[in-house]
């Protein structure tokens, strides 16, 4: 593999390497949603909250639209959910051994 495709991963995983835009895509599972709802839901200021999703929108990650005066967002790539729950299976697992480790499971 040549170091393009692993400067392109480097990107989508810096993107998602924020807990708020994390929560954002993770609120994206259930279909498209507006600025005005994502911003009510992770609790931030319209600007923001407007330059989390523009970080995922520039790598790839999501998509967006205009809806006469709202901007509704999307999830471009579906495959992103299946990376967020590895991550949690990994987290889980990782916490369970430490869990056993200590003797507490």
């Amino acid at each position: 593999m040549g170091n393009d495709i692993f400067a392109l991963q480097a990107g989508i995983l810096k993107a998602l390497g924020h807990p708020t835009r994390i929560r954002i895509v993770e609120q994206l599972r259930g279909g498209e949603r507006c600025v005005c709802e994502i911003m009510a839901d992770i609790g931030l200021e319209q600007s923001n909250t407007s330059q989390h999703l523009a970080v995922l929108k520039r790598a790839g990650v999501l998509g967006s639209r205009k809806d006469g005066m709202r901007v509704m967002y999307w999830v471009r790539r579906p495959e992103v959910f299946g990376m967020m729950d590895i991550l949690r299976e990994m987290l889980t697992r990782q916490a369970r051994e430490q869990l056993r480790l200590l003797g507490r499971e």
